[in-house]
């Protein structure tokens, strides 16, 4: 037998699209071809494949080899065929007994020179397609932990070439193992920063308990030093637990990045906070092998930018559409890959250049002109997508010693936000935030008097038709942490704190 083909992945965003990898031994002069639009790293899988076949103690065929990646027009990158591009050479010169022309199963690894097994990116989603399949994966020992996230998935984790191929020549098989019997657990939790280190700023700790609660987007404004960034750091802690598929889908996106699978964190909502000179593609996504972004990277969490004002406006516009979609799609001239972005956002910024303007203590002395032109930093249309402004006063640690009382504990704020969501699912199966204009008029009632406060502050404050239904839904949010089923006025009165008008500057007060 001179032919052999196996399956095997090649991702592309979340997807995982099959391809055939099939070996052609011929006669002729000795040579070793890769076909199939292979990028670098692939075409690099001769030198290893050959390597570990000599290392392993194999024969390597001194014919004329013709490897083919099928279909053509799918990129491939990366060394993980190079697993199976070298099963593939030994059955199609018989060094794998009995010989069949389809290896069962599909295959994915990486080759070390030795004959070794490394790990692939990439390896959850194409275990997850695999499994819908009913394809059996052999991969390498060191992804099985990702792997086995995925339940009922079966699973070969092999640590080399040799026992890869004793277990196709049924000398020594490997056993089988199955996803979601095998408990992955973090290897050590980190401390979380608990909300009750947060003194004197009772009123951002109550929007972070807000935001929480209905998965609405928060902006903070105050000066250097009166806890924007403190309270940020807690918002991921007080979140509920991921869900197994919430966790399943992030770690996929994490899979495919550059930061790989996160065995310590992987069941924690990330948080993300990118440096203020990072790129739109940095933010959004992209690059050579369209990777996931932070945006991304952010799903199911947090994303946090602080300093606002000193990321590109051009990056920060790009957030729009992931904002209200919650998934991005990033088009190249080959092909469109979608990445999920449903995250939690939240950013800090300063009122001015010297960061004072408005504080207690006076120490601002930046003309109106240049407050204007670094508030003016943001766009109209970003600014209108944030549920919650906040401006955050500084604080007196003379008089805060003085009269100090007792903080919330994340613990005690996290039950709170937890029933509060709860609520929500049952009653529309999302969050606030997420809800539809008509899911939320459906959520939302309000009596006459709320009604009439509503249209009175709209008409005054001169709030958008966006900002009209962002409010409803922090006011729905605000009554269902009292567990109230219809929206009274007081509710609607502390959502409008929140609210500043369309024509001010962001976290101005009305």
């Amino acid at each position: 037998m001179s032919l052999a083909r196996l399956r095997s992945r090649a991702p592309s965003g979340l997807d995982a699209p099959p391809v055939w990898v099939e070996i052609h031994l011929s006669g002729g002069l000795p040579s070793f071809t890769i076909v199939g639009l292979p990028e670098a790293a692939v075409r690099e899988s001769r030198e290893r494949v050959r390597s570990a076949l000599i290392n392993s103690g194999f024969d390597f065929p001194a014919r004329r080899i013709t490897v083919n990646l099928a279909p053509a027009d799918i990129p491939k990158h990366g060394g993980r065929f190079d697993l199976p591009i070298a099963l593939g050479i030994l059955a199609a010169s018989g060094q794998i007994k009995p010989a069949v022309t389809d290896l069962p199963g599909e295959y994915l690894g990486e080759l070390g020179l030795g004959g070794e097994l490394r790990s692939v990116t990439g390896a959850l989603p194409s275990v997850i397609a695999a499994h819908e399949a009913g394809h059996t994966v052999m991969l390498p020992e060191a992804n099985c932990a990702e792997a086995s996230l995925v339940e009922g998935a079966s699973l070969l984790g092999t640590e080399s070439l040799i026992q890869a191929a004793a277990h196709l020549s049924g000398s020594a098989l490997i056993a089988e193992q199955t996803g979601g019997q095998r408990s992955v657990q973090p290897e050590g939790r980190c401390a979380e920063a608990d909300l009750g280190d947060v003194c004197g700023q009772p009123f951002g700790v109550r929007s972070l308990e807000i935001a929480a609660a209905g998965g609405h987007s928060l902006l903070m404004v105050g000066p250097p030093g009166c806890g924007k960034t403190m309270l940020a750091e807690r918002l991921a802690g007080i979140l509920p637990d991921m869900s197994p598929s919430e966790a399943l889908a992030t770690a996929a996106v994490y899979s495919v990045s550059h930061l790989g699978f996160d065995s310590q964190h992987w069941q924690r909502r990330p948080f993300r906070a990118p440096h203020h000179s990072a790129s739109a593609v940095a933010l959004i996504g992209g690059g050579a092998r369209v990777g996931p972004g932070e945006i991304s990277l952010a799903h199911n969490g947090v994303l946090f930018l602080d300093e606002l004002t000193e990321f590109s406006r051009h990056a920060l516009d790009q957030l729009r559409e992931p904002l209200e979609s919650g998934s991005v799609s990033i088009a190249r001239a080959e092909r469109t890959v979608r990445y999920p972005s449903r995250f939690q956002w939240v950013s800090a910024m300063n009122p001015c250049p010297c960061g004072y303007n408005g504080d207690r203590s006076g120490r601002c002395r930046c003309t109106s002109e240049q407050v204007r032109r670094y508030q003016g930093r943001l766009s109209g249309p970003l600014v209108d997508r944030v549920d919650l402004h906040v401006r955050l006063q500084s604080v007196d640690p003379v008089a805060l010693q003085a009269r100090r009382l007792p903080e919330q504990s994340s613990a005690q704020v996290k039950r709170r936000v937890h029933s509060a969501r709860e609520r929500q699912l049952a009653r529309a199966g999302s969050i606030n935030a997420h809800l539809t204009h008509k899911e939320l008029g459906l959520a939302a009632p309000l009596d006459s008097a709320s009604r009439r406060f509503l249209e009175e502050a709209v008409r005054q404050l001169g709030i958008s038709l966006r900002g009209h239904h962002r409010l409803l839904k922090v006011a729905r949010t605000i009554a269902d942490l009292e567990n109230t089923a219809t929206l009274r006025e007081e509710h609607l009165a502390e959502a409008l704190q929140y609210r500043p008008p369309d024509d001010a500057a962001p976290g101005q007060p009305n």
